[in-house]
């Protein structure tokens, strides 16, 4: 891997408390790129390891010149790994990989780099051979967000390459890196998809397990609806107003005939549906109120591509 060439692949790597596997890792990358003869880079993120990581990677980039570090003082989460080490790479495919060695970059790496070059923005790498206990949960997630997002890839949280300009118009937020495969597809990048293998982890512990279930189930549906409404507020405020109001209003239409034809008055029940009446009218103005944001919002956006394409014109 040549330091002085511009790096034709950034290698992305987070870690925290990884202390054992960054010296193989290290090499294993070093290997893979070199099998491709194309220049490569190493963009390393420690997010608040307690660990000898941080001094292992020191020890690592001495090897490897090609190799950056970063560090996060304390832990932070994955997401913001990917917000510091992201905007660092300077590859036009960057390739994310975990630094447990769960995954192998010495075969990995070839495998993403061909893949995306049949013409794909972003690809993943499809499991093979899983065996951890976390199986149940991460299948869980997949068929949850396939099913809410259309998708066709069979696992959407693990090893990725992604060519430069997706990760420059992906905005992340906090432990949203399990649904940058969906941001992506909401954008209209294709995905692509290529079977790897997995070997269980011989060295630290897992960061992850069944406890993040609940979290990633809530993320999900705010990705969902963000990605579905977000443009247009007003159908999901609007709709769910528009259908308390028509509650209310066929229960006064019943109350009235009931009156007329003698049955009694049911008070209680009216009081009811003049609160529902009301409700509904609240939903009518937050989504109001939210489509004058979205249209804000969107000219804010525009102002900020207009100044975008003057600052590149004047650079040319």
């Amino acid at each position: 891997m040549s330091n002085n060439a511009a790096p034709a692949i950034s290698v992305f790597i987070p870690a925290r408390n990884e202390a054992g596997n960054i010296a193989p890792l290290f090499d294993k990358i070093a290997r893979g790129l070199d099998a491709l003869r194309v220049p490569g880079e190493i963009i390393f993120v420690d997010d608040g390891s307690t660990d000898a990581t941080w001094d292992e990677a020191n020890a690592s980039a001495a090897r490897h010149p090609c190799a950056r570090l970063f560090r996060h003082r304390k832990s932070l989460g994955l997401t913001e790994a990917m917000r510091t080490g992201f905007p660092r790479c300077r590859g036009d495919v960057v390739i994310f990989l975990p630094s447990d060695l769960e995954s192998d970059p010495e075969e990995d790496i070839p495998k993403l780099y061909a893949k995306i070059n049949e013409g794909y923005d972003v690809v993943a790498g499809w499991r093979q051979g899983r065996r951890d206990g976390k199986v149940f949960a991460s299948a869980i997630a997949n068929i949850v967000s396939r099913r809410l997002f259309g998708l066709t890839t069979r696992d959407l949280n693990w090893i990725k390459a992604f060519r430069r300009e997706v990760i420059e118009n992906i905005r992340l937020r906090s432990d949203w890196h399990r649904y940058i495969l969906i941001l992506a597809a909401a954008q209209g990048y294709t995905i692509g998809e290529t079977p790897v293998n997995y070997y269980p982890r011989q060295k630290g512990k897992s960061h992850y397990g069944l406890g993040r279930l609940p979290v990633s189930f809530l993320d999900v549906l705010v990705v969902w609806f963000l990605l579905t409404f977000s443009r247009k507020p007003m159908l999901f405020f609007g709709g769910i107003g528009l259908g308390i109001v028509g509650v209310a209003l066929t229960t006064f239409v019943v109350l009235a005939v009931m009156y007329l034809v003698n049955l009694g008055q049911r008070r209680p029940i009216f009081d009811f549906a003049g609160v529902l009446l009301l409700v509904g009218v609240l939903f009518f103005v937050v989504g109001f109120l939210a489509e004058l944001i979205v249209s804000q919002n969107e000219r804010v956006d525009e102002l900020s591509q207009r100044l975008q394409d003057l600052d590149e014109r004047s650079r040319q």
